[in-house]
């Protein structure tokens, strides 16, 4: 599904790179320890340049961090080979090029450019999985049985090259007509197999379409994209690594996870009691993850049911460890003990996680700047994370406060995603009622005043729309 405005004018987003504070430019030493790295790029022992590995990213990706290939394994089952860049192996310890990274924790995505973690001469460039080039890898090799099961667990620094740059529309084209590359030939079967995994774990993915802002020509769109199904089977390979690490640290005693707490169980009920209300049926036995499966988004009151859902996704965060292992190691999301090691080009934590599981494979000690920073990331992934969040988040408001400023007064159509939750039985003093409203065409999201019966389809009147504040509001029409 995708809806689809153009934006005029043309919107400027310096006022949210200035209020962010996001660097402009690298800083000269740090510049110059990447220019450096570039060229003299590390060339692995094992050479694994024979693996036709493919990337699958959104079209225009530069900053490709993973490759795959998939094949059958003899007596039945899967290999999965996937590639994740080596940052690491760019980066040297205690150099101006790791501080400046520490400042930054991961790359922001902005409509008018990204504000990259590593110069783009590493990130776009030398460390990235890009077709047809030798590129230093941290290659992971996960034999599955004929159910999705992990027999097998295999990491090392590897010479890989990619053969293909793939994007996941023209693949996702490819598979509908049956004519997959052979490197990712096997990604439907797999994906579909390791979902099904999850689910049966308790796994919970909410199949929320992804709301974007691109340029078009001299002005932007505002687009609600759904994934497509081969890039939700792409993502099912990233979590089926990450756990494998995350295995891995908790064998070992030493590393960092990525947690969250498994939805509590009045959470849950509270779910439950929402959704007769909303004509979703719930099944005795079928878990909550089982039952988002099957729902339909584009629907008010699937949608309005999907964002009840989500309040069972709160609080992930980073917890490191060495030693003793935590008392609650698990992802509530994933229902299952996970870490984060696939996106180091976008992410700092990555290049720490992966080199602590590339000791604890090869049964050596964990290099000492690698378990030295694991206690210090997570304060600087939770502060750069929510960053990165408002930088998104603000992006989108300020396109939907451009694309109404006009347009006050008139009414829309709109399904109702949430209502306030009232303190005590009663409303809050002094504020309205309303709640969250999604509007079908332009795709905006936002608050609306009057009293909102949760997942039907509304008539609302815009009120305000002020790209200063970047913020938008209607009443019940």
């Amino acid at each position: 599904m995708v809806i689809r405005r153009v934006l005029a004018p043309r919107i400027d987003f310096g006022a949210l790179r200035r209020e962010l504070g996001l660097p402009e430019v690298y800083p000269e030493a740090a510049q110059r320890e990447a220019d450096e790295a570039a060229a003299a790029p590390p060339r692995p022992t094992a050479d694994r340049t024979d693996i036709p590995l493919v990337t699958v990213d959104p079209p225009g990706s530069r900053d490709l961090d993973q490759a795959m290939h998939l094949t059958r394994r003899a007596g039945g089952g899967f290999r999965v080979r996937y590639a994740i860049a080596d940052v690491a192996a760019h980066v040297r310890p205690g150099g101006e090029l790791e501080e400046e990274t520490w400042r930054r924790g991961q790359t922001v995505y902005l409509p008018d450019g990204n504000v990259p973690l590593h110069p783009r001469i590493l990130g776009e460039g030398a460390a990235s999985l890009l077709p047809g080039v030798d590129r230093a890898a941290v290659l992971w090799t996960i034999d599955l049985d004929a159910d999705g099961g992990t027999v097998a667990v295999v990491v090392e620094r590897a010479l890989v090259r990619s053969r293909a740059q793939l994007d996941y529309g023209g693949a996702q084209s490819d598979a509908d007509a049956g004519r997959l590359p052979e490197p990712i030939a096997l990604l439907p079967e797999i994906g579909a197999l390791l979902t099904a995994r999850g689910l049966r774990r308790g796994a919970i993915n909410l199949p929320i379409p992804e709301q974007d802002v691109e340029a078009d020509g001299d002005g932007w769109r505002l687009v609600l994209r759904a994934p497509v199904p081969l890039e939700e089977h792409n993502a099912q390979i990233s979590l089926l690594t990450g756990m494998a690490a995350a295995d891995l640290m908790l064998a070992g005693g030493v590393g960092l996870l990525r947690t969250m707490p498994a939805p509590k169980p009045e959470a849950v009920q509270r779910l439950r009691a929402a959704a007769a209300p909303l004509g979703v049926h719930w099944p005795d036995g079928v878990s909550v993850g089982e039952l988002l499966v099957g729902l339909d988004p584009g629907q008010p009151r699937a949608a309005a049911f999907v964002d009840q859902a989500a309040e069972l996704m709160r609080s992930a965060a980073y917890t490191a460890f060495a030693g003793e292992v935590p008392g609650q190691p698990a992802h509530g999301g994933v229902a299952a003990a996970y870490a984060h090691v696939t996106a180091p080009l976008r992410r700092l934590a990555d290049r720490y996680a992966t080199e602590v599981c590339l000791a604890l494979h090869d049964g050596r000690e964990v290099p000492d700047w690698a378990q030295a920073a694991l206690p210090r990331l997570p304060a600087v992934m939770a502060a750069t994370d929510r960053t990165a969040s408002t930088a998104s988040r603000g992006a989108i408001d300020l396109a939907e406060a451009v694309l109404l400023e006009h347009r006050i007064g008139e009414t829309f159509d709109a399904a109702v995603l949430d209502v306030d939750a009232p303190t005590n039985g009663k409303a809050r003093p002094g504020r309205p009622p309303g709640g969250t409203v999604a509007l079908d065409d332009p795709p905006v999201r936002a608050r609306c005043v009057g009293e909102l019966p949760l997942g039907t389809r509304v008539r609302v009147r815009l009120v305000a729309a002020d790209p200063v504040t970047r913020s938008v509001g209607f009443e019940l029409a």
